[in-house]
């Protein structure tokens, strides 16, 4: 066995990336991935330095790959700065911090930055972002916690932001336990900062993660909890908790509140005059709500409408949102598909594949999946075939 953090020639230490190709060897990531329980894309994340494991998945490549404690056992990795890549780290720095003058100002400057952070995700998919954002998170806090009261205050809402930032870059990554301890992070400095806005939003966000889960129950709690204050909050959160909650209602199979959800959302869309530097997605995105609905009626098996919608959502996707532009068009195949429009979907697919492997975005491949499990009643056409060879590109 190869000792742990293994040296190459050239003075360089191996990444877990690649020591887990090392020993994987010649099996097949199909192979490893059935065996260790874990997806593909996951492997194929890890491989290629995109994710970073949990200490269970990274026991289980090591039983399955019989290679003692090498994966499991080394230490968090780091980049070249020196900066820890691990799920918890940099968020935390344990030990006092000392004293020192903090201009107020410093917060307007990570305010200016969040906003670019945001428009880059759009474009390049998390995982060139996830370090960056992290680390500016951890200045934060250390500034929070030497700061006078006022300007922690004032920090200490900013850092709700980023916090929520990471998390939903882990999200979009496929890493739901890292996003579910940054949305934490982002939570405790939201009541800490007193402001309930930013407490409704940090709830919201964590609902964002139910979904993912599927879980209908979870996500209608934790919206709930963010409009039990719905008269005090700003329209923007507000709109924000009525989406999520027609997400969950749609995991639920309840058509007719997610449609009374979202109209009632609608109302608030020309009341978003806030000049608060997170959540806007609103404001970003053309055919916000409508694209909430799109998503919600294919969940719920309404496909000739969510293809409707979808056909004339796309047409107003700006080329900067690159990727949620492949994430729109796979489930805008995926309801073709459910519409008995299989070549169509095929069309669409060959389209999202470039941008799949350029973001690295998770959840845009398990859209993929999606549609090539939609596909099935077809698994003997050619249609069936032209997809998986499509779709192999992502899967590599």
């Amino acid at each position: 066995m190869a000792a742990l953090g293994h040296r190459w020639d050239d003075g360089g230490v191996e990444t877990f990336g690649e020591a887990l190709r090392r020993w994987r060897g010649e099996l097949p990531i199909r192979e490893l991935a059935r065996r260790a329980h874990c997806g593909k894309s996951h492997i194929w994340a890890l491989e290629s330095g995109r994710s970073f494991p949990s200490l269970r998945i990274a026991a289980a490549l090591d039983k399955t790959l019989n290679a003692g404690v090498e994966l499991a056992g080394r230490p968090p990795a780091t980049d070249a700065a020196g900066i820890s890549t691990s799920v918890a780290g940099p968020a935390l720095t344990a030990g006092p911090v000392t004293a020192r003058s903090v201009d107020p100002a410093v917060t307007g400057y990570f305010e200016t930055q969040l906003e670019g952070h945001y428009r880059a995700d759009m474009l390049l998919g998390p995982h060139d972002l996830i370090r960056i954002v992290a680390t500016q998170f951890e200045l934060i806090d250390r500034l929070a916690r030497a700061a006078s009261a006022d300007t922690r205050r004032d920090l200490l809402g900013i850092g709700t932001a980023y916090a929520a930032l990471v998390g939903w870059l882990y999200q979009d990554a496929g890493d739901l336990a890292a996003s579910a301890f940054w949305r934490g992070i982002a939570q405790e400095f939201a009541l800490r900062s007193r402001d309930p806005h930013l407490t409704a939003y940090a709830l919201i966000n964590h609902a964002s993660v139910r979904t993912d889960l599927g879980d209908g129950a979870g996500v209608l709690d934790l919206c709930d909890a963010a409009l039990a204050t719905s008269d005090t909050l700003a329209p923007k959160v507000r709109l924000m908790a009525l989406q999520q909650r027609a997400h969950g209602a749609s995991l639920l199979g309840d058509r007719a509140t997610v449609d009374t959800l979202l109209d009632t959302a609608d109302t608030l869309t020309d009341r978003l005059d806030d000049n608060l530097p997170w959540g806007n997605a609103c404001h970003r995105t053309p055919g916000y709500l409508q694209i909430q609905r799109a998503t919600c009626y294919g969940r719920l098996g309404l496909a000739h409408e969510a293809a409707a919608l979808w056909d004339h959502l796309l047409t107003d996707i700006p080329p900067t949102a690159r990727r949620d532009h492949g994430v729109y068009l796979t489930r805008y195949a995926t309801a073709c598909v459910q519409a008995a429009q299989p070549d169509k979907a095929l069309h669409l697919a060959r389209q999202v594949v470039p941008i799949a492997a350029e973001t690295g975005s998770a959840r845009l491949r398990r859209e993929l999946a999606a549609l090539r499990h939609g596909m099935r009643p077809w698994k003997d056409a050619r249609v069936a075939t032209d997809l998986t060879e499509v779709l192999a590109a992502t899967e590599a």
